[in-house]
């Protein structure tokens, strides 16, 4: 059974050292009741994904590479919007490989940094680039950035940020 450990923080992009590899994604939610369904366009592939609910940092994910021409419909004809667009980054840190997350359109100023875990009680060293850590809160959550968009949110809000 396929399970995804990560741990999630805002992360400041001025102080980002230089990434291993950028990627562009384009990603939208098609349910979000007892799973997520999501789609997913990394370059020139496409994956669909399901997520079930979160467990402490772990929840069941199942990913399959789609055609891109159907992932490009899905996104267009199914999927809620906004749809979530960002750069992702790849970063190498003691030990652990950083996917930080640029977001631009209806996202654009919020920049996440996550780390995927073998074990939820695994020590991670946090770079200095990262800040408050945001794991248990939902509304930094991708499927959830894509009902309320970051440029909805109040000042309060993206001062947390």
């Amino acid at each position: 059974m396929p399970i995804e450990i990560e741990r999630k923080f805002i992360a400041r992009a001025e102080e980002l050292p230089r990434p291993e590899l950028s990627t562009r994604l384009e990603q939208g939610y098609i349910n979000r009741d007892k799973a997520t369904v999501r789609v997913r366009i990394s370059g020139d592939v496409c994956y669909l994904t399901i997520k079930g609910a979160v467990q402490g940092k772990s929840r069941l994910e199942y990913e399959y590479p789609i055609p891109l021409d159907e992932g490009r419909e899905l996104l267009e004809l199914l999927c809620r919007r906004p749809v979530i667009e960002k750069t992702r980054h790849l970063i190498d840190h003691a030990g652990h490989r950083w996917e930080v997350d640029v977001f631009d359109g209806e996202n654009e100023g919020l920049v996440m940094a996550e780390v995927e875990l073998d074990d939820e009680d695994e020590l991670v060293e946090l770079p200095a680039w990262v800040g408050r850590e945001v794991t248990d809160e939902r509304k930094y959550s991708n499927a959830s950035l894509a009902k309320r968009p970051f440029i909805e949110w109040t000042a309060e809000e993206r001062a947390e940020s």
